[in-house]
């Protein structure tokens, strides 16, 4: 018998493999997959201008970067004794305006450089909820705390987003052909508009995601959100605040995300990385040990057969540590 209801998963619609350069975009889900990505050894970028929730900021983060727009002061605001920018996360915010910008255009180069070459960009919507900065009428990235009568709070139209992204896909693969993207939502409830206001919420993101992916080929669609609401639908797999996935639950879609997009090349690669990974992190009794030399000798020699195997794996931090520990 079974006792749940299983969802779909879009296995054979592409291949996501370790020599494909990623960048990621949207709410702090895909923070979560990028960095379980990362520790798997895949090359990723993430959020260039930090977490960002709605489709027309993620679009607009992402021309910016293909105007190649660099920012200077005018594009920063100053507010108790903070400079900060409307597009960006506040973690690029800073008292010294010249390390704001610092850390925005670095980022922002990093982000450029990726958008060029990436095999796979991953949009993680959250909300099709956005507020626009009413001096201008602009969408923002992140409102910063700043007073609610800043800013015009809307709901937006399926239409809105599907124009919007068609035509920024349209200039992603002008200058990279090859790339593929991949759309899901986070699984995370927005409930400050009630449960009936974020499913209208939610169903806006799907209804636009399903019109992309009709329109392009090259667009995917990931069933995180109905993963979280049909598979694990028993609060035992949210937070203490019934809105975000425990970890457990993110480690369930992420199993479904390898066996969606992984194959068993990929996986085998993933499963040599973790036995690795957990070698490095074992703390011996006796660290100026024989046995843990031996032990450390042993764990290089397997990373360098993987390297030797996949060159474009970095693990030059893992080297270094290594002979960092051989040497004490």
């Amino acid at each position: 018998m079974e006792f749940r209801t299983k969802v779909e998963l879009p296995v054979g619609q592409g291949e996501i493999r370790h020599s494909d350069p990623i960048l990621l975009w949207g709410s702090c889900f895909a923070e979560n997959i990028g960095k379980l990505l990362m520790d798997n050894k895949f090359h990723c970028d993430v959020n260039p201008f930090g977490i960002l929730y709605n489709p027309l900021s993620i679009a607009k983060s992402v021309s910016l970067l293909l105007d190649n727009k660099v920012y200077s002061a005018a594009d920063l605001r100053f507010d108790k004794g903070i400079w900060y920018s409307l597009m960006h996360h506040s973690s690029f915010s800073s008292a010294d305006q010249s390390e704001c910008l610092e850390k925005i255009n670095f980022r922002m180069a990093k982000g450029r450089e990726m958008l060029g070459k990436a095999k796979w960009m991953i949009f993680t919507w959250g909300t099709a909820r956005v507020y626009e900065w009413k001096e201008n009428g602009e969408v923002v990235g992140n409102c910063h705390k700043l007073p609610d009568r800043l800013f015009t709070r809307r709901l937006l139209e399926v239409e809105e987003i599907v124009s919007a992204f068609a035509s920024l896909l349209e200039r992603i693969r002008q200058v990279n052909p090859e790339v593929q993207f991949l759309f899901t939502v986070s699984p995370i409830r927005h409930a400050k508009d009630g449960m009936h206001g974020n499913q209208l919420n939610k169903a806006v993101l799907l209804l636009a995601i399903e019109r992309l992916c009709q329109l392009f080929s090259s667009c995917h669609y990931f069933p995180s959100y109905e993963i979280m609401l049909d598979e694990l639908r028993d609060y035992r797999f949210y937070a203490d605040d019934m809105l975000h996935p425990t970890p457990l639950a993110v480690s369930y879609i992420w199993e479904c995300f390898c066996e969606s997009f992984f194959t068993a090349d990929t996986l085998r690669v993933m499963k040599e990385w973790q036995d690795i990974r957990k070698g490095l992190e074992h703390r011996p009794f006796d660290a100026k040990s024989t046995a843990y030399y031996t032990f450390l000798s042993q764990i290089m020699l397997k990373i360098e057969r993987l390297k030797e195997k996949f060159p474009y794996l970095d693990v030059q931090n893992e080297i270094a540590l290594c002979q960092t520990r051989l040497k004490k």
